[in-house]
C-alpha cells in the first residue's frame, strides 16, 4: 500500500464530562458513548472526567501565571486537551443551561479549541438538555471552534437505558453514529488545514 492510499492516523478523540454532581447520571452515558467510539477504527479515545481531574474556580489575574497547585491540576487536563483532534461534550442541563464545572473548565483553556470540531451529546427530562448545547454553541463559537450541527440528546434519559445500562431506543444509537461520522469529516478536514497552514485565531 502506498503513503497516498494509506489510511489516516486515527483520530484523537476527547470526550469532556461535564457534570460533577453527586449521584450523578453522566457515567451511563459516558460508557455509552464511549463504547460508541471504541468500535471505530478511525478514532482514539480519551475521557476526561471533570469529577475526577477537578479545576480550581479562581484564575489567575490576566498575564498572571497559575499557583503551582492550580499549575499541577492543570497538567491533567490542559495537554490532553491540546492533544486532541476533536471533542465530544457530555452535559446534563442545570436550570435551563449547562454545569459551571464545564464552564469552568472552557475557561481555563483557549488555544486548546481553536479550529477542533465538537459533538455534543446532552441529558435530561423532556428537554433531554437541548438548552445547554445551544448557550455551548455561543461560547465555544467565542472559542474558535466548529461546532457539529447535529446532537445526541436523551430526553427523560433516566428511563432511557436498562439494567446493564444499555440504550432502550434504537434511535438514539442511530444519532450518535451520524454525530460521529460528521464529527470526523470535520476533525480530518480541520486536521489536513492545520498541517498545510497554522490557524490564526
Amino acid at each position: 500500500m502506498t503513503a497516498s492510499t494509506s489510511r489516516p492516523a486515527a483520530l484523537r478523540v476527547a470526550i469532556l464530562v461535564g457534570s460533577t454532581r453527586e449521584g450523578r447520571f453522566a457515567p451511563v452515558v459516558t460508557r455509552w458513548i464511549k463504547g460508541h467510539l471504541d468500535q471505530r477504527e478511525d478514532m482514539d479515545v480519551d475521557v476526561i472526567d471533570l469529577a475526577e481531574t477537578p479545576l480550581p474556580s479562581v484564575l489567575p489575574a490576566f498575564g498572571a501565571p497559575p499557583e503551582p497547585a492550580t499549575a499541577e491540576a492543570l497538567a491533567l487536563v490542559s495537554p490532553r486537551l491540546a492533544a486532541a483532534d476533536a471533542f465530544v461534550f457530555i452535559t446534563p442541563e442545570y436550570n435551563h443551561s449547562y454545569p459551571a464545572s464545564l464552564k469552568n473548565a472552557i475557561d481555563w483553556h483557549n488555544e486548546q479549541w481553536h479550529a477542533k470540531p465538537i459533538g455534543f451529546v446532552s441529558y435530561g427530562g423532556l428537554s433531554g438538555g437541548l438548552r445547554a448545547v445551544e448557550h455551548l454553541r455561543v461560547v465555544m463559537a467565542e472559542l474558535n471552534a466548529a461546532t457539529i450541527r447535529n446532537t445526541v440528546s436523551l430526553h427523560n434519559a433516566w428511563g432511557s437505558f436498562d439494567e446493564e445500562h444499555g440504550i432502550t431506543e434504537p434511535a438514539s444509537d442511530a444519532a450518535v453514529k451520524t454525530m460521529l461520522d460528521q464529527l470526523a469529516w470535520w476533525a480530518l478536514a480541520l486536521r489536513d488545514a492545520k498541517a498545510v497552514r497554522p490557524y490564526a485565531a
